[in-house]
């Protein structure tokens, strides 16, 4: 019965997402079949930190959708989420959710749950409010190296610190709406927080590295689209390992804060 409610609430969540333009079809299945597990094996409290990461990274791709459309030229995809994206973003989470159902009496995966969604939304506050920054980002992998805003592997002060409160929202929610008949502390939100930045950093390596890179040669620009750049012209590859897309980057983003929790887990 918990499965066919959340399948139900699932569906009406995702429609209403579709509706708005949030999700493209792909994306709505995908939304649908995520939030169906999640809803329908973790419960509310579970949904509740879903919900957080979808409203709260939407909200910021509209709010500050004027400030990016200069930018749009380097992402791979717009602010409408196709499955990819959908699957990049909460494909860990989702593992976790359905773990549950099989150790139902066990803490720990709702607590990698919220790490990897720490993560992910960590690395979309970073993404959203960086373009907010007055100055350059820097090259994670060269510090003395400033970048184009929106470049793959940039970082900053100001984007790691939405990064690190991007964390905070999921890790609260987490300890403020556990799973029924258990208490988390202090130390359980700050090791979800910190899971979370440790995610969202590795995306930026992981961008400033390996990520499949392009190159416009009718605008002179870097990005991540492919086979066509905005202008309409056909990029050309120039680095990274052509497989690793920015959809496989997030999924690593999720996985790296499930990776930081289970280190961090022995500290608390």
């Amino acid at each position: 019965m918990q499965l066919i409610i959340g399948f139900l609430l699932a569906t009406l969540v995702t429609f209403a997402a579709y509706r708005v333009h949030s999700l493209s079809k792909s994306g709505a299945f995908a939304s649908a079949f995520v939030g169906t597990i999640i809803f329908g094996i973790g419960g509310l409290q579970w949904a509740i930190l879903l919900l957080a990461f979808f409203i709260t990274s939407t909200a910021l791709t509209r709010a500050f959708k004027k400030r990016k459309q200069g930018l749009n030229e380097k992402f791979s995809k717009g602010g409408q989420r196709d499955a990819g994206q959908v699957f990049g973003n909460g494909g860990v989470a989702t593992f976790f959710a359905a773990l549950h159902f099989f150790v139902p009496h066990e803490t720990w995966p709702f607590i990698l749950f919220a790490a990897a969604l720490a993560a992910v939304n960590a690395d979309t506050w970073a993404t959203e409010l960086g373009v907010l920054n007055p100055n350059p980002p820097r090259m994670l992998t060269d510090l003395r190296k400033r970048v184009e805003k929106g470049t793959s592997g940039g970082v900053s002060l100001f984007g790691t610190g939405a990064a690190l409160l991007g964390s905070a929202v999921i890790a609260a929610l987490a300890v403020l709406f556990p799973p029924d008949g258990f208490s988390l502390n202090i130390g359980i939100f700050l090791l979800i927080m910190f899971a979370g930045l440790a995610g969202s950093l590795f995306d930026s390596l992981l961008g400033a590295t390996v990520q499949a890179m392009y190159f416009c040669p009718a605008d002179n620009k870097e990005t991540e689209k492919h086979p066509l750049h905005t202008c309409g012209t056909e990029t050309i590859h120039i680095r990274g390992w052509k497989w690793l897309d920015n959809d496989w980057v997030n999924f690593a983003c999720g996985a790296m804060g499930v990776l930081a929790a289970m280190l961090l887990v022995g500290r608390v």
